[in-house]
């Protein structure tokens, strides 16, 4: 039985940070969350492109951008929606999460959703806190494991058989 885990090196991994300004005393939290992980993965400032998006729909958006650019092998997806009183909530985060699975599965490129969807300002700070439980830290690790699974799993015609 083979086994693909994903856990091969980063050496010449690049990533796509696309990151929300919108809740930015979040959203700042989650990019430090995924720059600490990519980082501590052993990728240097060469390797990581950020771009910054005015909200949290935007994000599939130039996540799909940032795949169709070529110069990256994953990309994460950044942002913060705290829910209010009107179904607004709702219906972005429905959006983000359905635009990014779709721009992951046109593209062929790991993207992982670290896009938090709280109740409150209070809920998201506490998922935004430094070190790897940081929402954006998971993010970042899951899209490193999936661009290395990707290359394990790389169909036939890109092998060159």
């Amino acid at each position: 039985m083979e086994t693909v885990t994903g856990t091969d090196a980063v050496d010449d991994l690049r990533v796509g940070i696309v990151v929300s300004t919108y809740n930015d005393f979040v959203t700042n939290k989650l990019l430090d969350g995924a720059l600490g992980a990519l980082r501590a993965a052993g990728l240097g400032e060469n390797q990581i492109l950020v771009a910054a998006v005015p909200g949290a729909f935007e994000v599939p958006q130039a996540a799909r951008r940032v795949a169709a650019f070529g110069r990256v092998d994953a990309v994460v997806g950044l942002g913060c929606l705290i829910k209010g009183e009107t179904p607004h909530f709702e219906i972005i985060a429905a959006a983000v999460a359905h635009g990014l699975t779709s721009a992951a599965m046109d593209s062929g490129l790991p993207m992982t959703f670290g896009v938090l969807t709280t109740n409150s300002a209070e809920e998201a700070l506490a998922r935004a806190g430094a070190g790897p439980t940081n929402k954006g830290w998971e993010a970042a690790d899951a899209a490193l494991t999936m661009s290395r699974l990707f290359r394990q799993l790389r169909p036939t015609a890109e092998r060159g058989g």
